[in-house]
C-alpha cells in the first residue's frame, strides 16, 4: 500500500501538468517547461505508464479544482443529485452546493461549478489521449510488461469513454432514441493538443464513446486489475449497459448488464446498512474508490458532505436527507429504508448534541470516524445492472422477463416483497422508483431525469423553499437542463458555440 501511495505522489507531479487543462490554449501555456523530462520518463517503462493511470484513478477522488467542494468525481456526483429531487438539503448550512440546488451554477458561464465538470473530465481525457498515443511505443522487455501496457491503454480508452459520456450528458441536450441526434454535444478531442475544435453532435459523441468502449473491452478482457478502483472488462460492460440504456438500445443494454454483473453478487441486508465503506470486501461493488489514509483531503472527501457522522460544519448543520415522499412509498421491510431516519435522531450513531437533527436524514454513508471523513465512493454496483436489465426488458416489451430479474433484486432488498404485480407504465415506474431509492446519493438522479425527459418536481416532500430559493419545479423543456459551456472555453476557442439560455 505504501508503494502505491508513493506512486500516486510521484505521478501527481506529472498529472499536474495537465490537471488544469481543457481546450483553452492559455491553460496549456502555463505548464512548467521542466515537465518535458517528466513526460519522457512517464513513457520509459510499463510501470511508469501504469503509474499515470494510477494517478488518473486517484484524481477521481482527490483532484480539487477551484474549491474544496470540487472533489473529483465525488463532487460531481453530489452536484448531479443536488440538482434533482431525491437528495434533500434541509438547511443551507455553510453554503456548500446550495447554488447547485438552486439551479444557479449551470446558467452562469463564469461560475466555478459550471466550469468544474468541463475542466475535470477534459483533464482526464488529455491524460487518456497521452497514454493511448504513447503507450504503444513504451518498451516491453517481458510478457508482464506487455500485459501492463495493454491494460494501461485499455483503461485509458475506458476513461475517455466515461468522461465523454459525462460531458455530453451535462453540456449537451439529451439523447433521443430513434432520431438523428444532430443537436450539439461537446468537442471530441482525441489528441492532446491545443487546436480549437467545434462541438460535435450528440450522436457523434456517443459513436466515439461506444468505439472507445469496444477498444477498452478488447484490451482488458482476461486481464486482472490491481484493485476495484481500476477498470476491467466487467466495468466496461457495465458502462456499455448504461450507455445502451441511455440510447434506447435495449437489447444491447440487457446483454451487457447480464454479463457485467457476473461475479458480483448482491450484498446481504446486514452489509447494506454497514455504511457503504468496504469497497474491496463487498461483492456487489464493481467499481469505486477507497481513499488511502494519507491521500485524502479531510474537508474535500465525499464523506465530508455525504456521511452522517463526520464532524464538519457542513455535516453538523446540513446533513443530507431523502425525499420524504419517495421514502414513504416503500415499506419498512425494505432494508434500504433503514439507511434513513424519519426522526433524524440517529440514536445508534450517538451523535453529539452539536449535530442538527432533521427528519429523513440519511446514514447510508458513514465516514471512518467523526475525525476522519473517508468514505468509499461508489461508481458502479451490480444492483445497477439488475435495474438496467429490468428496465430495458420492460421497455422492449418483455415484461415477464423483466419481472423475473426485478423480483430477484427486489426480494434481496426486501425479503417480504411479494413480487411485482403492477403492469405497463406503472411497473416501469416501480422499477424507476426502486432505482431512485437504491442510488440515493450516488449521482444518478439528474442524469436519469434528463434521460427520461422528465421535469423536476420537488413539491409535496420535505424540500425547503428557502433552501431551494423556490426552485421546486422545472419543466423538461427548460433550457437549464444543459449547462452553459464555460466562459474560459468560449473565450479561448473561436469555434465553440454556446448553449442557448
Amino acid at each position: 500500500m505504501k508503494n502505491i501511495a508513493k506512486q500516486y505522489i510521484k505521478w501527481a507531479v506529472v498529472l499536474s501538468v495537465f490537471a488544469g487543462t481543457v481546450s483553452c490554449e492559455s491553460d496549456y501555456l502555463e505548464t512548467d517547461p521542466t515537465t518535458a523530462a517528466s513526460e519522457e520518463a512517464a513513457y520509459s517503462s510499463a510501470a511508469n505508464l501504469m503509474a499515470i493511470v494510477n494517478g488518473m484513478h486517484r484524481d477521481m477522488y482527490f483532484r480539487q479544482n477551484d474549491n474544496q467542494g470540487q472533489n473529483g468525481q465525488g463532487g460531481i456526483m453530489i452536484m448531479m443529485d443536488a440538482l434533482a429531487d431525491d437528495l434533500v438539503f434541509p438547511s443551507t448550512g455553510n453554503g456548500w452546493y446550495i447554488s447547485t440546488v438552486r439551479w444557479q451554477d449551470q446558467v452562469n458561464d463564469n461560475a466555478a461549478n459550471d466550469f468544474y465538470p468541463y475542466q475535470f473530465y477534459y483533464a482526464l481525457i488529455r491524460n487518456a489521449n497521452l497514454v493511448i498515443a504513447n503507450g504503444p511505443s513504451v518498451p516491453a522487455p517481458t510478457a508482464a510488461d506487455a500485459t501492463t501496457i495493454k491494460a494501461a491503454i485499455g483503461e485509458a480508452y475506458a476513461f475517455r469513454a466515461f468522461c465523454y459520456y459525462m460531458l455530453v450528458q451535462i453540456y449537451g441536450k439529451r439523447y433521443v432514441p430513434g432520431t438523428n441526434n444532430t443537436q450539439l454535444g461537446v468537442p471530441i478531442r482525441l489528441v492532446a493538443n491545443e487546436i480549437p475544435l467545434a462541438r460535435n453532435t450528440v450522436e457523434e459523441v456517443y459513436t466515439q464513446i461506444n468505439k472507445d468502449l469496444n477498444e477498452a473491452s478488447t484490451r482488458l478482457t482476461g486481464i486482472t486489475r490491481a484493485t476495484k478502483s481500476h477498470f476491467n472488462d466487467k466495468v466496461v460492460l457495465g458502462l456499455k449497459a448504461r450507455i445502451a440504456l441511455t440510447q434506447g438500445n435495449y437489447a444491447a443494454a440487457v446483454t451487457a448488464a447480464q454479463s457485467a454483473r457476473v461475479g458480483f453478487a448482491l450484498m446481504d441486508n446486514a452489509t447494506y446498512t454497514a455504511g457503504f465503506n468496504n469497497l474491496a470486501g463487498v461483492s456487489e461493488w464493481m467499481w469505486g474508490a477507497t481513499i488511502i489514509a494519507d491521500q485524502g483531503d479531510t474537508f474535500s472527501n465525499f464523506g465530508a458532505y455525504m456521511s452522517r457522522n463526520f464532524n464538519s460544519t457542513n455535516i453538523r448543520q446540513a446533513p443530507k436527507a431523502i425525499n420524504s415522499k419517495l421514502f414513504l412509498s416503500f415499506p419498512s421491510t425494505d432494508i434500504r429504508t433503514k439507511n434513513f431516519d424519519p426522526t433524524g435522531a440517529h440514536t445508534a450513531l450517538a451523535l453529539p448534541s452539536t449535530y442538527a437533527k432533521f427528519p429523513y436524514t440519511g446514514q447510508k454513508f458513514l465516514a471512518a470516524s467523526q475525525a476522519d471523513s473517508r468514505v468509499d465512493v461508489p461508481y458502479m454496483r451490480s444492483a445497477e445492472m439488475y435495474l438496467i436489465e429490468a428496465e430495458a426488458l420492460a421497455r422492449s416489451g418483455d415484461e415477464a422477463g423483466s419481472k423475473a430479474v426485478f423480483n430477484v433484486f427486489a426480494k434481496n432488498r426486501n425479503p417480504s416483497y411479494p413480487g411485482a404485480t403492477t403492469t405497463g407504465a406503472a411497473y416501469i415506474t416501480e422499477i424507476l422508483d426502486s432505482r431512485r431509492l437504491e442510488f440515493w446519493g450516488e449521482g444518478f438522479r439528474f442524469l436519469d431525469l434528463k434521460r427520461l425527459n422528465l421535469g423536476l418536481d420537488r413539491t409535496g416532500a420535505n424540500h425547503s423553499s428557502v433552501v431551494t430559493n423556490n426552485v421546486m419545479t422545472v419543466a423538461n423543456t427548460d433550457l437549464r437542463w444543459e449547462f452553459l459551456i464555460p466562459r474560459t472555453e468560449i473565450n479561448a476557442n473561436p469555434l465553440i458555440v454556446q448553449n442557448p439560455l
